[in-house]
């Protein structure tokens, strides 16, 4: 990605959270987007928090879509695998 980009979430207690993305892609057998990104937050073990949703484009307003939730297990697996793909380009293998 050449430039940084962020977006904003509303969690459910209404708190405004900033947020990276760090990869976006689109399936062609789902017909749908998604988007991979942190809240730069860690967890117990130090690791980053990661999460993946599909979004929308949200009609009639520039600039804002709308993330749902990932449906189904054959979903997940793809994400996962592009997750590596991306890990090993970035790591070089």
């Amino acid at each position: 990605m050449d430039k940084e980009e962020k977006f904003r979430v509303l969690t459910d207690d209404g708190k405004e959270i900033e947020c990276d993305i760090l990869l976006t892609f689109d399936l062609e057998e789902t017909n749908k987007h998604y988007v991979v990104y942190t809240d730069n937050t860690v967890d117990k073990d130090g690791n980053t928090n990661v999460y993946a949703s599909c979004y929308v484009k949200v009609e009639g307003k520039d600039n804002v879509n709308k993330l749902t939730a990932i449906e189904t297990e054959k979903e997940w697996k793809i994400i996962d695998i592009i997750l590596k793909k991306a890990e090993e380009q970035i790591n070089g293998n």
